[in-house]
């Protein structure tokens, strides 16, 4: 079985309406999908994003024509191949001859992996708190209350993205919505110093429903988080944008967070995910997975959830929560699955399970013009 054609479907889409964390002001989102198909006609998808440009070049002339004619099996090889070149792009030629293999052995995902422990996996909902204009604070509210409506029992919100004052206004006035019933994370995105950070600590110690505070400082700062950790009254979260699994070690080794958030588009390969998830459990660390960025990807971060080991004998039919991006982004509808009670039941069949929307990816299709 070898690979014979791969198709790549580069998708745009112009925001109405632009948000954003404390990285700045999103005007659009993106995503790159492809499709591989091998001589015996068995398909497989997979997905990375960057900057549309340059990952589009990439694909036409150096890795489609590397991979056109190599056995589909042999993914360890060409992942490892193409990651010198691009770790995103690799993370989806993985995800693509992941369902190739599962489905020519008539297997779903799961099964591939060795089987699951459970058959739901719980989300949470994941906000981009900041849009333009001063009204930013009420619209984030009526937000949020909309999600709540929709089941969701799980929230994370950004900050780092305004002043202290503002962004703990913004949170105050979240709490008194939640009333202590609605789990709450708070993501800075690297944005504070430790004097900074610890500004929030009168209020985080008040506060019960706390699920975690995710990269208040520079990931990078292992030292600092070690001492942070034992600083602030709610858990660390961080690792969002680490390519390895050997990039975590530090962070582990020093004791530094109490949950890591990998991400499969992200990480090299989606076996290297996957690696990524036992290495903290061997550490003992929970693991709740950063998919922001696609729907395939956070479907595979669900399939992974499913097949990680409890995280404890008490919490033995539990496991972490993954990301829901429920901002205005219509690649997130890109196949038929949306949480219930804040939750998603795995899909059943071969491979992933699903059939993309096909539509959905012509209508989007980059047209190739430049955007900012």
């Amino acid at each position: 079985m070898y690979i014979h054609h791969i198709d790549a479907f580069p998708l745009f889409y112009q925001l109405p309406k632009p948000y954003g964390d404390a990285n700045g002001i999103k005007s659009y989102r993106t995503s790159y999908m492809i499709r591989i198909t091998t001589d015996t006609g068995i398909e497989g998808w997979g997905e990375c994003a960057d900057w549309l440009p340059t990952l589009h070049k990439g694909f036409q002339e150096r890795i489609i024509p590397y991979l056109i004619g190599k056995p589909a099996a042999g993914s360890n090889k060409l992942v490892h191949t193409i990651k010198k070149w691009h770790a995103r792009a690799a993370s989806a030629v993985s995800m693509a001859l992941t369902e190739i293999m599962a489905k020519a052995c008539g297997l779903s995902i799961t099964d591939l992996w060795g089987g699951k422990f459970r058959t739901k996996v719980p989300v949470y909902a994941s906000f981009q708190s900041y849009t333009e204009g001063p009204d930013w604070q009420q619209y984030s509210l009526q937000t949020i209350e909309t999600a709540i409506n929709e089941g969701f029992s799980k929230i994370k919100l950004k900050i780092g993205g305004k002043s202290i004052a503002e962004d703990q206004h913004h949170i105050l006035s979240v709490q008194a919505l939640l009333q202590g019933q609605i789990e709450l994370a708070l993501d800075a995105n690297e944005s504070y110093d430790m004097p900074a950070a610890l500004k929030w600590q009168y209020l985080l110690s008040a506060w019960s429903n706390l699920m975690w505070v995710e990269e208040p400082i520079p990931i990078k700062h292992t030292a600092e988080y070690a001492l942070l950790r034992t600083r602030l009254s709610a858990p660390l979260a961080g690792g969002e944008n680490f390519k390895t699994a050997s990039d975590f070690i530090p962070l582990l080794t020093g004791h530094a967070l109490d949950f890591i958030t990998p991400d499969p588009m992200h990480i090299d390969g989606i076996s290297g995910y996957r690696e990524t998830l036992k290495l903290a459990r061997s550490f003992g660390i929970s693991v709740t997975p950063h998919t922001y960025d696609g729907a395939l990807s956070r479907l595979y971060a669900i399939f992974a959830q499913a097949c990680l080991e409890p995280f404890s004998k008490m919490g033995a039919d539990s496991i972490e929560p993954v990301e829901w991006d429920i901002m205005d982004n219509p690649f997130t509808k890109m196949f038929p699955l949306q949480p219930r009670q804040g939750e998603i039941t795995l899909p059943q069949g071969h491979g992933i399970g699903l059939q993309i929307d096909l539509e959905l990816l012509q209508h989007y299709h980059w047209d190739g013009s430049s955007y900012v």
